[in-house]
């Protein structure tokens, strides 16, 4: 152990660590939950440090060889396993300056390791022109964007071409519809899973469509939004360098006072995921429910089997990815209220609830993008039509008078259903019975294959 002392007090730190005092003190001070600062978010932090020494060396505002020892620092701990180093809890202050103070103080340890001459600080240095302020929303930024185009636009795209594919497969496959719980009128399987695919092209659309919220930095702000201790072209020179480095298509706030007092832009992006769960819970459900039995169910489609379903009745099978899926879209939708409560309290210049709204966020990405990754891998994949109990549904169901509207009547119409219901006779058995039409001319109106489309002119 060492003992440092600064204006705060003596505090001991261990020999191996990485870090320094006010990353020890956050240790000490907030063992709070072991929610911790998630990889990536940490990640696009150290981007963040080192597209700043790249700037501040080309403004000459931190001199050559500091600002080359923090960019090499930077590159030596994002190309390893960093996470040790970066321990804190989410539970901290809401402004995020404990992480942002334990990054700093990571490294400028590297640096001077790299350049022990130079003797690097990471506040005067390593946090040269930057706020804890505007550093950490830039990173929740970042981590956002990184982590919708890495994981949660490729699972969606991965699901909407499956369901496509099944959706054309299935085409000619008709089936009875339901609504209320009911049976309604005749659809194809292959529309049914067509509504469900449209669900993801929907996604995909508002993935797109809140990206350039995440795309706008508040890098430039420092601690209040007027760029105090800071250069006027801090905000370009960082965007315009990290998008040289991580390809990207980051652009300064326009309003710097709003960038890191409100979270609006998390408010609106969340809601995408919001929308993505709702519609996620309602095809699982979906196809739960098309599961059901095996036998004394629907059993329209069987899931693949794999595990055990029950540990006392033999032989169960459950759908338990469409569990898992079901249990993480409640949590994203959890996630949304506390994201909306938690961007309401932007007290004057700064919001300080942001290590909750980030880690949120960044649970909903992670979650929903593994649970439909495992969803399309173990359920959907393996997904199979039983044809036959569509069939028997589809030909047993009263509804499918409805078609009868046109030629008899709702009144008309009505009357049939209803004493088919309780007679338990079909519909055609009813026709005959009351010499309406004949068994021929009957077999050639009702046809379930023009009752999946609207009538021609």
């Amino acid at each position: 152990m060492k003992k440092i002392e600064d204006i705060y007090g003596a505090i001991e730190i261990p020999d191996n660590v990485m870090w320094g005092v006010n990353t020890q003190r956050s240790l000490e001070n907030f063992s709070i939950g072991y929610e911790k600062m998630p990889e990536v978010f940490i990640e696009s932090m150290l981007h963040l440090k080192k597209v700043a020494a790249q700037a501040n060396k080309i403004r000459f505002t931190l001199e050559e060889e500091k600002a080359d020892a923090i960019i090499e620092a930077c590159n030596l701990i994002l190309n390893q396993d960093f996470m040790p180093y970066f321990p804190l809890s989410i539970w901290q202050t809401g402004s995020g300056t404990q992480t942002n103070m334990n990054v700093n103080e990571v490294v400028a340890n590297i640096a001077n390791q790299i350049a022990p001459s130079l003797k690097i600080h990471p506040n005067d240095d390593v946090n040269c022109g930057q706020s804890s302020n505007d550093v950490f929303p830039t990173s929740m930024h970042i981590c956002s964007t990184l982590m919708l185009k890495r994981e949660l636009l490729p699972a969606l795209l991965k699901m909407e071409k499956t369901l496509l594919k099944l959706s054309e497969e299935t085409k000619s496959i008709v089936k009875i519809g339901r609504t209320h719980l009911q049976d309604a009128t005749p659809i194809t399987f292959g529309q049914e899973v067509s509504g469900w695919s449209y669900m993801f092209t929907e996604g995909i659309k508002q993935l797109t469509a809140i990206l350039p919220y995440f795309q706008t930095l508040s890098i430039g702000a420092t601690a209040i939004g007027t760029g105090v201790n800071t250069y006027e072209q801090f905000s370009d020179d960082i965007c315009h360098i990290l998008n040289e480095n991580l390809q990207e298509t980051f652009i300064p706030s326009e309003n710097l006072f709003h960038a890191i007092s409100t979270k609006d832009a998390f408010v609106f992006g969340h809601g995408a995921l919001n929308a993505i769960a709702a519609n996620a819970l309602k095809m699982a459900n979906d196809i739960r429910w098309l599961a059901s039995g095996p036998r004394c169910g629907l059993g329209e489609i069987t899931l693949p089997v794999n595990e055990a379903g029950s540990s006392i009745m033999p032989g169960k099978v459950n759908p338990t990815q469409c569990e898992a899926l079901t249990m993480v879209c409640v949590q994203v939708m959890a996630n949304n209220s506390a994201i909306v409560i938690g961007s309401s309290q932007g007290n004057f210049q700064l919001n300080t609830f942001m290590p909750l709204i980030m880690h949120n966020t960044w649970q909903s990405i992670q979650l929903l993008s593994d649970a439909l990754n495992s969803f399309h891998d173990r359920c959907l994949y393996g997904l199979k039509v039983n044809q036959r109990k569509m069939n028997h549904n589809l030909t047993t169901s009263l509804m499918t008078a409805t078609y009868l509207n046109k030629k008899l009547g709702y009144d008309k119409t009505s009357e049939i259903v209803n004493e088919a219901y309780h007679t338990e006779s079909n519909i055609k058995d009813i026709i005959l019975k009351h010499n309406i039409m004949s068994s021929e001319s009957f077999d050639d109106f009702f046809k379930y294959e023009e009752m999946i489309r609207p009538n021609k002119l």
